[in-house]
């Protein structure tokens, strides 16, 4: 009896479990574009971070560009990826407008 109980209780908490396997969480990250290839992009968060992505096959690319193809360097992007993505990559870029840098002056 006590093997059947902790039989249903293992299976109780692996169905608990899968959902959130299974549905990975989104993260977002903006920043100035500092290197693009195919390949690649590098993005620099003008905080002391850059983050290194890896543009999904199918890569959603909206806001001021419509194309992977058109995103230059020095565009401001937010970029979507997967925590559980190693490398991370990159299924949805967001060209935003210009972005003034703290420290400039009109």
């Amino acid at each position: 009896m006590r093997r059947f109980t902790a039989g249903i209780a293992m299976l109780a908490l692996v169905a608990l479990l899968l959902p959130g396997v299974a549905v990975a969480q989104m993260r977002e990250f903006r920043g100035k574009v500092d290197k693009i290839s195919k390949r690649q992009l590098i993005v620099d968060n003008r905080m002391g971070d850059k983050l290194r992505f890896n543009p999904a096959a199918d890569v959603v690319v909206e806001g001021e560009k419509d194309t992977y193809k058109k995103v230059k360097r020095n565009d401001w992007v937010l970029v979507s990826w997967k925590m559980a993505d190693n490398p991370r990559i990159a299924y949805k870029i967001v060209v935003l407008p210009e972005q003034k840098e703290e420290g400039e002056e009109e």
